[in-house]
């Protein structure tokens, strides 16, 4: 399927102008492989599309390209920021549209790749100019929901946002935070700020043509096999220690976004709950159950997802004809 899809398409891929690609699939899927493969035949720049990629410090658990590889291929937006630091869908739209646009001024096709799917819908779509977080309001929310509970949460969202708490699920903490924040921030709902400030498509916002690509749906089997047998050697790669290591860090804690990463979230907790006593065998079954949640999740949400182009051979020269007209 790699071949196919480089060695069919890098003639066509090569003379585009004024276009961009994206490759999205779940956990596991063989995305990374299939991105370069694609570098080594054609003239693109790598856009990681990765909500912990972002962070300095978390490489093992998210899989993240050697320094060796990204030497040979660059790629933008991994290691960005500090994992103490917040990094929002905005900042992510922000340099995402940046890198973009210096990949076309230098001819080159902008192939962003990952499995973060409301970043890449946030890129496609248009993101609405909203306000960056405020962190002593968001806190504030966090204590409340730890000493109240997230129902407690829920029913403030309900009370100042009810349009937007039909939306959030009263377990999504981050997501209650969000909308919650926004409103006091600016008195309005998080939905009609939306309406107010939306931001165009990046096909027009970025004056190119949008080609969306996802990897081919595998047998659930075949996808479990090859999650166990990644996670099997992050462990042996170090993963808890990674953790461990992060864990030193003054100012970071179970409650920092990079930390509810999956993986680091599940050995973060069971080295507090357990301190010395740790079960690695236990732990390891908790990461491995999170991210085939996680996978799970990935592909309820790309079936829902509207104009994907498959990459498999069956639909090899429908893609093809996308690409050249």
């Amino acid at each position: 399927m790699i071949a196919s899809f480089c060695g069919a398409n890098e003639a066509y891929l090569s003379s585009a102008s004024r276009r961009i690609a994206t490759l999205i699939g779940p956990t596991a899927s063989g995305k990374t492989e299939l991105s370069l493969q694609l570098a080594q035949r054609v003239d693109t720049v790598l856009i990681s599309v990765d909500s912990a990629m972002v962070y300095r410090g978390l490489d093992i658990g998210t899989a993240k390209p050697s320094l060796e590889t990204r030497a040979r291929y660059p790629h933008a937006l991994i290691d960005v920021r500090d994992p103490e630091d917040s990094f929002s869908v905005q900042e992510f739209c922000a340099l995402a549209d940046e890198a973009v646009r210096k990949a076309l001024a230098d001819d080159k096709i902008p192939l962003l790749v990952g499995g973060s799917m409301m970043y890449f819908r946030a890129f496609r779509d248009g993101l609405a100019n909203l306000p960056s977080a405020n962190p002593r309001i968001r806190a504030e929310i966090r204590e409340f929901a730890k000493a109240e509970g997230l129902e407690a949460v829920h029913a403030e969202l309900v009370r100042i946002d009810p349009d937007s708490a039909l939306r959030i699920s009263p377990r999504n903490l981050k997501r209650m935070e969000r909308a919650i924040e926004v409103y006091r921030i600016t008195g309005k709902p998080i939905g009609e700020l939306w309406k107010e400030h939306a931001v165009a498509p990046a096909a027009e916002r970025l004056d190119c043509e949008l080609l969306e690509f996802v990897m081919p749906e595998i047998p659930r089997q075949v996808l479990h096999d090859r999650i166990e047998s990644r996670l099997r050697s992050m462990f042996k790669d170090g993963l808890v220690d990674e953790v461990r290591t992060l864990r030193q860090r003054p100012n970071l804690s179970r409650e920092s976004l990079s930390m509810r990463t999956v993986g680091y979230r599940e050995i973060w907790s069971h080295l507090d709950e357990y301190q010395e006593h740790v079960n690695e065998a236990a732990m390891f079954e908790k990461v491995l159950f999170a991210t085939r949640r996680l996978a799970r999740k990935q592909l309820t949400w790309l079936r829902q997802w509207a104009k994907l182009n498959l990459i498999e051979a069956s639909t090899t020269e429908l893609m093809i004809d996308r690409i050249k007209h």
